[in-house]
């Protein structure tokens, strides 16, 4: 199941390892990605802490990590080749992976129906 932020990160565990990535909709919101900046394998991260940021003509921002625990994993690929986000963010799209400490963490976080209330009202 995936679970999502408030900051437009999806987060998705399977066996305690979480991926992370950002939405369709902070994918469009941000129009064409020049620069994508991603952590290092081995980085201790915790919930709530900046783990990179992401550049778009229109904006920059930060992102950010949903749980508490270890990168396993970055997908540098994206550093590379943006139109990964556009085709499949969900996918082929996730940016970083956490061996985490504690996964119920991302029980705080939306499912995609709060989700989809939450940018109805932020629009």
């Amino acid at each position: 199941m995936i679970k999502i932020a408030k900051t437009h990160e999806w987060a998705q565990c399977k066996d305690g390892i979480v991926s992370v990535g950002i939405t369709p909709y902070a994918v469009e919101a941000l129009g064409d990605v020049v620069y994508i900046e991603l952590p290092e394998v081995g980085t201790t991260v915790s919930a709530g802490d900046t783990f990179g940021e992401i550049e778009s003509v229109k904006a920059a921002s930060e992102l950010f990590v949903p749980c508490d625990g270890e990168i396993v994993a970055v997908h540098n690929e994206l550093e590379d080749d943006f139109d990964i986000l556009k085709a499949d963010a969900y996918g082929a799209g996730w940016m970083i992976q956490i061996k985490a400490t504690d996964p119920s963490q991302l029980d705080a976080l939306m499912t995609e129906a709060e989700y989809a209330e939450f940018v109805e009202n932020e629009e």
